[in-house]
């Protein structure tokens, strides 16, 4: 069974509260529920769709691809994705691409 690596939240930087101050400056991490840190399953690949920011391109939003993370489990995948060519975005549209998921990898 993989083990869960635990790694320092995407979204909030490792500090445990809301980034962008949306609720409260008190306000936790939506992400890491404060913790400052997220699990997750090696081996790891770090997110294409967000460049492993757990920030949504352009917004203030988790990453849909990672769930704000900045990164992913790779499962198997090794080779670029053709359709986005390893960025994980549909070129015209900005959205995650369809074939790899975000990933980048299929």
């Amino acid at each position: 069974m993989p083990e869960k690596k635990l790694l320092t939240c995407a979204f909030c930087k490792g500090t445990g509260k809301d980034s962008f101050d949306l609720l409260s400056r008190l306000a936790s991490c939506q992400v890491c529920g404060g913790k400052g840190e997220v699990a997750v399953y090696e081996p790891i690949l770090k997110c294409a769709y967000c460049q492993g920011r757990g920030v949504q391109p352009h917004a203030r939003l988790s990453c849909p691809v990672c769930k704000g993370r900045g990164s992913l489990t790779q499962r198997g995948m090794k080779e670029e994705c053709p359709n986005c060519e390893g960025s994980g975005r549909l070129i015209d549209a900005g959205l995650p691409c369809s074939v790899c998921g975000g990933r980048g990898v299929v």
